[in-house]
């Protein structure tokens, strides 16, 4: 929680503003019942036009205030919440860039896509909720039923049991239904994950005509999300029937007794006209209040997710005195023991030693998988090793400084990775700084140049997202060509030409 609220920033004055003005506008909605009642027991039933004015006049004042105050707390609470969402979708997005191998592998996409969306928009909607309506609501409950025993105490006796069987019934709904939206919500990965498999993999699913069996998947993972929903939504349902029985019987009540107070003469008209006002207002209160409280429900799920992001700590440290020169391109593994998992008691690599001299290439061949690219992996520190060390130049990895080492030690990945933007873009993932001419020459060392050169627009072609415009060996080419952009000391190709005509 605390994670989240640090995201409040430059937004606590808005925080602060919309919950004053909601106070206002309720202390103006209040007041107008009671200045209804003076009206029409000393103006309309005193044939008193001046009085009938005066207080038209100030009710007509209240309402433009208690407008204002209402459209003020509408908008501080829109700027709070919407820029709380967009600071808290920041802060998850640069704390993933964050992450080691080992980070990412605790989350799975679909999961940190549906945290960054859909928790994010949920606890947008509860804060806004909570700095508007939770400031409004209570203070208008409360409001109200101090203003009906101010006007008669006996009639708000009726109220007051109102509320108290009201809040009962729906605190009752409110309990079912948040367990059930607890199951449902994390329905949405189980959805994200079935959409995000079906798009990533559409090539595969239309060669082998899977669109049937990717349909019905589909409408599994969808079927459960309605039907967790539809169960949560029946239950909420009752709320509306339940508060209109309450509020009817109310009006019954307070018809029937404020009629004998009236022939008693120990009620006026007018302050049985605001008893009506009071009585509404508080009602419809306590019916915003245990929406709230589903929202509340919904978020607090949401908030748990969102947190586990922003509490993730990397797993690979910075040295605190980072070594920031190479000396040399030497590899050596002295007795490293490797796992992906801490307690997992299956080793990938066990007792590993091996001495790579620089300048020397050396090719590692094994069975799928052997643990070949767990290897390499570790020798530009994206896991670290449990047992025993790696090193370069005769320091260990884990004294470099990380930037300095990545860039020190380029590696092309079994995953060949495009983004958006033209080719010489993505060729300066290798090296910013890099001149056209570099770019060039490292794609004719890669033999990228040929299919470059037959392009429309060369080097300036734009690629688009995850490189579906060009083929496989000319993806291969192209990040082997980034690669040898940051002329690293240490080059480690993991399969990287498996695409490529030889």
């Amino acid at each position: 929680m605390k994670e989240l609220l640090r995201q409040v920033k430059q937004y606590k004055k808005d925080s602060i503003l919309a919950p004053l003005y909601s106070a206002l506008e309720v202390v103006m909605e209040v007041i107008i019942p009671f200045v209804m009642a003076m009206l029409i027991d000393e103006g309309v039933e005193k044939n008193n036009m001046n009085n009938i004015l005066l207080y038209g006049g100030i009710m007509i004042v209240l309402a433009m205030v208690s407008l204002f105050a209402g459209m003020m707390a509408g908008k501080y609470a829109a700027s709070a919440s919407t820029g709380f969402a967009c600071n808290v979708r920041e802060a998850m997005y640069r704390n993933i860039q964050r992450f080691s191998f080992s980070n990412i592998d605790k989350f799975s996409t679909a999961g940190l896509v549906t945290r960054m969306t859909t928790d994010v928009t949920n606890v947008q909607n509860a804060y806004q909720m909570v700095i508007r309506i939770a400031v409004r609501a209570p203070l208008m409950l409360i409001s109200s039923m101090v203003m009906c025993f101010f006007v008669n105490v006996n009639m708000s006796l009726i109220f007051l049991g109102a509320i108290v069987f009201l809040a009962i019934v729906l605190l009752i709904i409110m309990l079912r239904a948040m367990k059930i939206f607890n199951v449902a919500f994390t329905k949405y990965d189980d959805l994200n994950a079935s959409v995000q498999e079906n798009i990533s993999g559409i090539r595969v699913v239309k060669t082998y005509v899977r669109e049937d069996y990717e349909n019905e998947k589909f409408k599994k993972a969808s079927g459960n999300l309605y039907k967790m929903f539809k169960k949560a939504e029946s239950t909420l349902a009752f709320n509306n029937p339940v508060m209109m029985l309450v509020i009817y019987a109310c009006i019954m009540a307070i018809c029937w007794f404020g009629a004998k107070f009236i022939v008693g003469g120990t009620l006026k008209v007018g302050e049985l006209t605001s008893l009506f006002s009071y009585v509404m207002g508080s009602l419809m209160s306590l019916m915003m209040l245990s929406m709230i409280f589903v929202m509340l429900t919904m978020s607090v799920a949401s908030i748990r997710r969102i947190s586990e992001v922003l509490k993730e700590e990397p797993d690979l440290k910075q040295p605190e005195n980072p070594i920031t020169e190479i000396k040399n391109g030497d590899i050596d593994f002295e007795g490293v023991h490797f796992r992906y998992h801490k307690t997992s008691e299956d080793e990938v690599l066990t007792n590993i030693n091996l001495h790579i001299k620089s300048g020397e290439t050396i090719g590692i061949i094994g069975g799928t998988g052997c643990g070949k690219t767990s290897l390499v992996n570790l020798i530009s520190r994206l896991y670290d090793v449990q047992e025993g060390a790696v090193k370069i130049g005769g320091t260990d990895v884990k004294d470099y400084d990380m930037k300095l080492l990545r860039d020190k030690v380029s590696v092309v990945l079994q995953k060949n990775v495009l983004f958006s933007g033209t080719i010489l873009d993505n060729l300066r993932w290798g090296n910013k700084d890099a001149t056209e001419e570099e770019c060039i020459e490292a794609c004719k060392s890669a033999c990228a140049d040929e299919f470059i050169e037959r392009l429309p627009d060369k080097y300036n072609t734009v690629i688009e997202r995850g490189g579906s415009n060009v083929s496989g060996g000319q993806k291969q080419r192209l990040c082997i060509a980034r690669a040898l952009l940051k002329k690293p000391a240490v080059l480690i190709l993991d399969d990287s030409t498996s695409a490529v005509d030889t």
